[in-house]
């Protein structure tokens, strides 16, 4: 039963993360979005790699390739390389302060970004815009009040 409460909570905080990624804003807002998927996944690969993992990225990853509307598994070869970068290290990262998790989590963010360039590039055509940009800034600043969150009900909830 406790294992079921834990990953009930994991999967609860990554469809609130899409359902955050799809809400419409308006178009100027829009560009300053944070990958919310993206940093709640990261923060359980970091926090619990044995529950949240490469497979885990991959399926929403492809979600995220439904919900958003671009090529079909773009965001999943992403997001996977991502997670797996993010458990591979997972030992050293839980060590920084959250203000060097946060640079990392912006490094990783930048990556993310410029390998959705690249491939949405080959496959259609797409030209890089410095708009692209902008959910990376937003998403390092947002890093240290999420992980404090997530922290918090990771604890509040026990997920082990």
């Amino acid at each position: 039963m406790q294992q079921t409460k834990g990953i009930g909570v994991i999967y609860l905080s990554l469809v609130l993360a899409l359902v955050l990624m799809v809400m419409p804003m308006p178009a100027m807002v829009k560009l300053f979005r944070p990958d919310w998927a993206l940093l709640v996944l990261l923060y359980w690969v970091l926090a619990l790699p044995f529950r949240a993992n490469i497979g885990t990225a991959f399926v929403i990853g492809f979600l995220v390739d439904v919900l958003v509307g671009t090529v079909l598994g773009v965001n999943a070869l992403a997001y996977s390389v991502v997670a797996f970068v993010m458990a591979a290290n997972h030992q050293k990262i839980r060590n920084f302060s959250v203000l060097q998790q946060s640079l990392l989590i912006g490094l990783l963010l930048a990556f993310y970004h410029l390998m959705i360039f690249w491939l949405s590039h080959f496959l259609t055509g797409v030209y890089f815009l410095p708009d692209y940009l902008w959910p990376v800034l937003t998403g390092t600043l947002v890093w240290p009040w999420l992980f404090w969150l997530l922290r918090r009900v990771r604890r509040q909830f026990k997920v082990r």
